[in-house]
């Protein structure tokens, strides 16, 4: 198991203290939050089996969820470059044991522009966790958003999890959140943070769900874990699971605004961590068995070092969009083609941008383009990309965190999803799906 050391702290400190000279917008300004929430949207829509891929369909779990935090002691802060406990709150899904009574919960959220909403849930809070039979546990897969958002950003897939037998905790990154970041004034407030902590905070999430004593630890699988990461988050996943970053100067200035020489080559060293927060002896934790990186930021500026992407061998899935105009889908398929697991995918949404992770956009995401910006996809429905994220994310964990090797034949799939007419034969359609549902999307496998 990854710990950060006191002896690491003292380098951070050490490589850090009285060097950084920030641009304006470093110290993040938290928006008011004073609108108010409108009543549960229901933002999932109900489609027919016919049209949606078999492993998006709901589970036999119902679902509990709950929110805790956690403190991760002793962390570099680059706005007072010093070190602080560092405040994480987790949204944690499980399956759950439901009485007749009982309510579906809802989630609090807050647009980019500091407009909340409320989203009507399938899971019931602070229900009683499904104890463990038998000696079986549950595996746990750890989500992070992305650059800015919340927690519950891919509430759907922690929900589809929890209902097939996972427990999943989705992270608020701290310094990158919604409620946090004016994105008017100060867009670019928690960034230094987000570069610096992502892996960070994945890590410190499974090993304090799996080692500290929390409401869910007796139905915790502590052997296995999975990890899904968007955007921001996908940056992270990369580098928890080996993919040592490798900023220089050019990139280093580019991303925090430091220009000066002396300062910048300090800023390079602190970067430049792997695995969690590692700088030496890099060590990757065995329990991360399957990683999903959806439109994963960074390849497109070279932030990841060559030489450790080629040895990743945890089993990967990138998800991107083929117009991806913010993480940029050549870089994308270079961390792919860089990537030396032997189990590796690539999951291409054609005519897709960025967007091609989260919920649906609520009511009030409608108003702005600032707001629906982070949702909208103009050539996708976002419940239609929802349902196949469900997919092939329960694909990849089933096979393996699972071992379900039947569920490995659904990533065994042709290049084009399209079922195209070749010599006057139509080809089946990718499996787990129906005749002429499963459109627009390529693959890519290692072969």
């Amino acid at each position: 198991m990854l710990q950060i050391t006191k002896k690491k702290l003292l380098l951070i400190s050490a490589l850090t203290c009285g060097f950084f000279q920030f641009i304006s917008t470093v110290n993040a300004s938290v928006l008011p939050n004073n609108k108010t929430a409108s009543a549960p949207e229901q933002l999932q829509s109900n489609l027919p089996s016919d049209v949606v891929p078999e492993l998006a369909e709901k589970g036999p779990f119902n679902v509990g969820v709950r929110t805790i935090s956690i403190t991760n002691p002793d962390q570099f802060d680059p706005t007072t470059q010093s070190t602080k406990d560092r405040e994480l709150t987790l949204e944690v899904w499980y399956p759950s044991v439901v009485d007749a009574n009982s309510a579906k919960t809802s989630y609090e959220n807050i647009t980019r522009s500091g407009v909340n909403f409320t989203i009507q849930a399938d899971a019931f809070r602070d229900a009683t966790v499904v104890p463990s039979s038998n000696g079986d546990k549950f595996p746990l897969v750890v989500i992070s958003h992305g650059y800015t958002g919340y927690r519950t950003l891919m509430y759907y897939l922690a929900e589809h999890l929890a209902s097939h037998g996972y427990i999943v905790a989705a992270i608020d990154h701290t310094d990158s959140t919604n409620a946090e970041i004016d994105m008017i004034n100060s867009p670019y407030a928690g960034f230094f943070s987000t570069l610096i902590n992502r892996s960070r905070d994945q890590q410190f999430t499974l090993n304090y769900l799996t080692s500290t004593p929390n409401f869910a630890s007796t139905a915790i699988d502590n052997t296995e874990a999975g990890l899904i990461g968007y955007s921001m988050g996908g940056y992270g996943a990369i580098n928890t699971v080996g993919g040592c970053y490798n900023f220089n100067s050019a990139s280093a200035s580019t991303f925090t605004g430091i220009k000066d020489p002396k300062q910048l080559q300090k800023v390079v060293t602190l970067l430049n961590s792997c695995a969690g927060g590692q700088y030496e002896n890099i060590e990757v934790d065995p329990r991360w068995q399957a990683v999903i990186a959806m439109a994963p930021w960074g390849g497109q500026h070279k932030l990841f070092s060559p030489e450790a992407l080629s040895t990743i061998n945890t089993p990967i899935l990138y998800v991107a969009g083929d117009l991806d105009d913010v993480s940029g889908y050549d870089g994308i398929k270079s961390l792919y083609k860089q990537t030396g697991s032997k189990d590796k995918y690539l999951l291409t949404y054609k005519n897709a941008r960025h967007n091609i992770a989260p919920h649906p956009a609520p009511k009030v995401a409608k108003i702005s383009e600032l707001d629906i910006g982070h949702y909208y996809e103009g050539a996708w429905d976002s419940t239609v990309l929802n349902n196949n994220n469900k997919h092939f994310t329960l694909a990849m964990m089933d096979c393996y965190l699972k071992q379900q090797l039947d569920k490995c034949t659904y990533l065994d799939l042709s290049s084009n999803s399209n079922q195209v007419t070749i010599d006057g034969k139509i080809p089946k359609p990718w499996q787990g799906f129906d005749h002429r549902y499963s459109v627009g999307m390529g693959w890519h496998k290692n072969q």
